[in-house]
């Protein structure tokens, strides 16, 4: 068995004990992971904090040429790294799958490398001068989850360290393995203390929230986690950006060619079993067409296969933990209890893992659990409605906003009535794509600020004003 360690200042950190990590598919051991302390996070932080007065002086040439060599080492290491991620996370080696995960990666790292921030002159004249400069807002405390480990743990880091940051990240308990190892590897060819990695459960994650060695906070998760960093953090004012829940709504319009979106929906829908933030969590169909999309829409699933992730016949996993799989399991009781009809799935298999098979609920109302709470699962509530005034007052209806979607024959009315939804990227004939040059986020509750793109970079650095009279 692998053996992980902690990276603190470009060195192993030994620790006194170590928790298991568990393969969601069968409930195996994968390896025992390192149990990091509040203590180290004060070492990982000192050790950051060392490495930032030199890190933030480099040449910008040289941290461009930093991060393209992480990226050929996640190139390298690409094999290792995506069977770690289906060993410990659960999603598949076929399909949009752990390879997708890791190629994302790299491929995140190189266009973060080519981003570059440039001061802008305000006046320039007779009387003086007066620029604008960008410059990095120092530590950074990133939290990450468990569902896109290694993914989520690059759009953290990488815009951090481009900008002269340094890091000290914390991995989710449930997938710590390639966050350790890609630290281990970031640390073949990056200064000491440059992106430290310390594990831990929930207190370790508040002790980084609340440390006043760390400048500024990026967490990805749930909205009542994200509450509480926003809480620690607001101790010492730190800067933020939160990456949170979702429970995106996609509409279909009336008279809808549903056949050739089958394939666009399922994998908006399904993409890592469901658990992904901005997967579609709803979907609203006129009621003129509600059975047709019904029917075929589960006819499409039920030929999907479910099972481990490292045969490569499946295309869809095991949820990733078992806490998670409970919630699910729940949130299909509830809607069953109500008079939901389960078209597809709604039973878990017999067996180890955590399997639970994609499921189609119809006859769902918006105050049932399952439509108003975000499953964050295989599970797909189908919700009918009369009016397309109607079906956007109910997508908008939430205290969520990450992404929403129209579905429809016509592109061009898919669009317009796409830019009504409230959230913070409306999709049109697809759900959940993300591109590293488009800014991604959320509105209302579902974040604060924005990750990708010279806009995201910003994100991780500070205004200064240089105003010369002359």
């Amino acid at each position: 068995m692998t053996s992980y360690t902690l990276t603190i200042g470009g060195k192993p950190a030994p620790t006194a004990t170590t928790f298991n990590v568990l393969n969601p598919a069968d409930e195996t051991v994968v390896a025992a992971c390192p149990q990091g302390t509040i203590e180290l996070i004060d070492a990982a932080v000192v050790a950051a904090r060392r490495a930032f007065h030199t890190w933030s002086a480099v040449p910008d040439a040289e941290r461009v040429a930093k991060l393209n060599a992480v990226a050929d080492l996640i190139e390298k290491n690409h094999q290792e790294l995506a069977e770690l991620i289906t060993r410990e996370q659960g999603k598949t080696q076929s399909g949009p799958g752990a390879n997708l995960e890791i190629g994302g990666a790299a491929a995140w790292t190189r266009v973060t490398a080519s981003l570059k921030l440039t001061d802008e002159t305000i006046q320039d004249d007779k009387a003086g001068k007066i620029v604008s400069h960008r410059k990095p807002v120092g530590v950074v405390g990133s939290i990450t989850p468990w569902n896109w480990p290694l993914l989520i743990a690059v759009w953290h880091v990488m815009p951090a360290i481009r900008v002269g940051c340094t890091v000290v990240i914390k991995p989710s308990p449930f997938t710590p393995l390639s966050t350790l190892r890609l630290v281990e590897l970031m640390n073949q060819v990056l200064p000491p203390g440059v992106i430290n990695v310390v594990t831990g459960g929930p207190e370790v994650g508040t002790h980084l929230a609340t440390h006043p060695g760390i400048d500024k906070i990026v967490f990805t998760g749930s909205i009542a986690t994200g509450k509480k960093v926003m809480g620690g953090a607001a101790q010492t004012l730190k800067r933020m950006t939160l990456e949170l829940g979702g429970n995106d709504a996609g509409i279909v319009l009336p008279g809808t060619n549903i056949d050739p979106l089958l394939e666009k929906l399922f994998w908006g829908c399904f993409i890592n079993a469901g658990q992904t933030c901005a997967a579609l969590k709803r979907l609203y169909v006129h009621e003129d067409q509600y059975e047709e999309v019904v029917r075929k829409f589960a006819e499409y699933c039920a030929k999907i296969p479910v099972g481990n992730g490292l045969d490569p016949q499946n295309l869809i996993g095991p949820v990733s933990n078992r806490m998670q799989l409970d919630k699910v399991t729940a949130y299909v009781a509830d809607a069953r209890a109500q008079g939901a009809r389960i078209v597809l799935g709604g039973e878990k298999p017999a067996g180890p893992g955590f399997f639970y098979p994609l499921t189609v609920i119809a006859d769902t109302t918006d105050d049932m659990r399952v439509v108003k709470e975000e499953q964050f699962g295989p599970v797909i509530p189908i919700v009918k409605y009369k009016t397309v005034e109607e079906a956007i007052t109910r997508a908008n209806s939430l205290e969520v906003g990450l992404g929403g979607s129209i579905w429809g024959n016509d592109a061009q009315e898919a669009t317009e009535l796409a830019s009504r939804l409230e959230c913070g990227t409306a999709w049109v004939n697809q759900h959940g794509t993300l591109h590293p040059m488009a800014p991604f986020g959320g509105v209302k509750c579902s974040g604060i600020g924005v990750e990708f793109n010279v806009d995201g970079l910003k994100e991780y650095t500070t205004v200064q004003v240089v105003n010369v009279a002359l």
